[in-house]
């Protein structure tokens, strides 16, 4: 789950801020949140809509998910068939010298690099 360590303006953390622009540095992740804007989908749809494999996809999805860009919900079928459906989080990133500047400031001390 992710800490939530937004500012009382509602913009993110630094922390959040960082996840957020690694999750979105892909090509990949780009074309899912693209394909679940205004939908949600199943997994094996989505595979076959973007023409990748299912693992592939779960894992941009759990990276995308990570950074609170998708939600993901487990779902079971009339036959008793798990299936997991994932839709776009409402979510919206300024990206200014000054919120650059305010979100370093809640960075957390640990290095992700």
């Amino acid at each position: 789950m992710i800490e939530n360590r937004a500012s009382k303006d509602g913009q993110p953390s630094g922390d959040e801020l960082l996840r957020s622009l690694a999750a979105l540095a892909n090509p990949h992740r780009l074309r899912i949140l693209a394909a679940l804007t205004g939908r949600r989908e199943y997994v094996s749809e989505l595979a076959r809509q973007l023409r990748i494999s299912r693992p592939l996809l779960h894992m941009h999805l759990q990276r995308l998910e990570a950074a609170g860009l998708v939600t993901g919900e487990l779902e079971l079928s009339e036959d008793g068939k798990a299936m997991k459906y994932f839709q776009a989080a409402p979510f919206a990133l300024q990206l200014d010298p000054a919120s650059i500047a305010a979100a370093v400031a809640t960075l957390s001390e640990k290095d992700e690099s």
